[in-house]
């Protein structure tokens, strides 16, 4: 096996002598590439962001912004990373290296100030500026010649294609987004001769099965799903980790050490996606993103979900697999997941099962999952039923946890619900299924009367407490008044 090895900026270089749990940030700031900085250490201001190549959806290759903060450096092994500094091209003869387009505009339109953001917004600016299926708008109705202000379609949509969700995880302080929007929307396409565009029609490195040691930690990279799951057996205290977008938080803030990290993030067989003719099933190790992008809208409920959890660079990196494996109460795809009633697919050394995710969470943070077990997938079951919704109440309209998160899934025919499944988040030790309120819904119609009892019976459901995010008093009203609000968009819906 070879010595580990990350491409940076065009210069491969050895991982060693890092440490097994040294975050990539860290990594690059020792050698000298301290565009990248630290503001937080959880994920949440994006001053971190890099560009790594990741299989593509539309092209071979895609340039991804991710949280440098929480990946360990080990994690790209034999991949290909870009910074800030490595957006510039260098200039011959002497001349002045060139600026990046993403680079320029925010020059030129003042979206700097301190700058110490700054590096993290143009990373995650060159992210969506490269995504492969962004266009122009020209018939944009725009306020400005060049066309930084207006939109076709709303006010986080510009005239370029720039999705402005690309930067919901980076946070600025001094300057103001104004500026920083202004550039967003006014940077072109890239040109024929650009050569971060041209690497997009190339296939991205290869996974490679990782053994980095140091002293007494390891991190390792199997090669293949039985290869993970043997390792599995022979290291119970293996910390299996994904896109770390938890486990790295543990490991900045906590001071978390692990033995033995075991990274599932590339093996193929936990990266499919297929459509069944009575499921879904959707690989653990698939990120957000990835998902988001190749159901294409195909599911409304997930559709609805993604621009809500935190923010595009965690769901960037952020699984599926991850998230219900931490078992956290306040997960936001437990309660859609429920929904819909989804399952998950439990594989080990002897074989694999399916639990229906209803059955899956026993308490907190604590799950069936049994020692030496991985989610392979998840499965939703099909047909999907016609009325849906996804409310998360939390401070933050995004990059925010929720207080209260709450999904509906309900089949209505001829005024009747026929079926009616609801997930709810942030109200009970785990993620539930709110029974008492799907049986007050069934079998009844769809009228206000049963709406407004339905949701007396929802408001009772689950053990909310008090915390610095809500008082118990207000998730319960929360709970009512989802139902409530479902209720009358679908009255909306139909009466237009």
């Amino acid at each position: 096996m070879l010595a580990a090895r990350i491409t940076v900026n065009g210069k491969e270089s050895p991982i060693s002598p890092a440490a097994p749990h040294t975050t990539v940030l860290d990594f690059l700031r020792e050698r000298g590439l301290t565009g990248t900085k630290e503001g937080c250490a959880e994920g949440e201001c994006g001053a971190c962001s890099v560009l790594v190549a990741r299989p593509g959806v539309d092209k071979p290759t895609d340039w991804v912004a991710v949280n440098a903060c929480l990946v360990p450096v080990a994690a790209l092994d034999g991949q290909e990373v870009i910074t800030s500094e490595g957006l510039a091209t260098a200039g011959g003869s002497g001349a002045p290296a060139a600026l990046h387009p993403v680079q320029e505009e925010m020059a030129v339109r003042g979206g700097s100030q301190c700058g110490y953001c700054t590096p993290g917004f143009i990373c995650s600016m060159a992210s969506e500026y490269y995504r492969p299926d962004r266009c122009a708008h020209p018939e944009s109705d725009t306020d400005s010649p060049d066309g930084s202000e207006g939109s076709d379609a709303d006010a986080e949509h510009g005239p370029n294609g720039f999705d402005l969700h690309a930067l919901s995880g980076n946070l600025c302080r001094c300057t103001g987004y104004r500026p920083i929007r202004d550039a967003a929307f006014a940077v072109g396409m890239p040109t024929e001769n650009d050569p971060l565009a041209q690497r997009r029609e190339q296939s991205p490195p290869e996974p490679v099965a990782t053994r980095y040691t140091r002293d007494d930690s390891a991190f390792l990279r199997p090669g293949t799903l039985a290869d993970a799951l043997r390792l599995l057996r022979e290291r119970s205290d293996a910390v299996v980790v994904a896109g770390s977008t938890d486990w790295g938080v543990e490991v900045n803030i906590r001071s978390r050490r692990a033995n033995c990290v075991v990274a599932v993030d590339r093996l193929p067989e936990l990266r499919q996606l297929r459509t069944e003719s009575d499921h879904i099933e959707i690989g653990a190790a698939q990120t957000l993103t990835e998902i988001e992008r190749r159901l294409d809208g195909s599911v409304p409920l997930l559709a609805e979900l993604f621009p809500q959890f935190a923010s595009r660079l965690i769901r960037n990196s952020a699984t599926l697999g991850g998230n219900l494996g931490t078992g956290s109460p306040i997960g936001d795809s437990p309660p859609v997941l429920l929904a819909l009633e989804a399952s998950v697919l439990l594989a080990d050394a002897d074989g694999e099962r399916e639990v229906p995710l209803s059955d899956y969470f026993t308490g907190y943070r604590q799950s069936v999952r049994r020692p030496g077990e991985l989610i392979r997938a998840v499965r939703i079951p099909l047909p999907l039923s016609p009325v849906t919704a996804f409310h998360k109440i939390a401070k933050r309209r995004f990059d925010d946890i929720s207080s209260v998160a709450v999904a509906f899934a309900l089949d209505i025919e001829g005024g009747i619900v026929r079926k009616a499944r609801i997930g709810l988040g942030g109200v009970a030790a785990t993620p539930i299924r709110a029974l008492a309120a799907e049986a007050a819904l069934e079998g009844k119609p769809w009228a206000t009367e049963t709406v407004e009892v339905a949701s007396q019976v929802l408001r009772a459901q689950g053990t909310p407490m008090d915390d610095h995010r809500a008082s118990a008093g207000y998730r319960s009203a929360m709970l009512g008044q989802s139902l409530l609000k479902l209720y009358a968009r679908t009255t909306e819906a139909v009466s237009s």
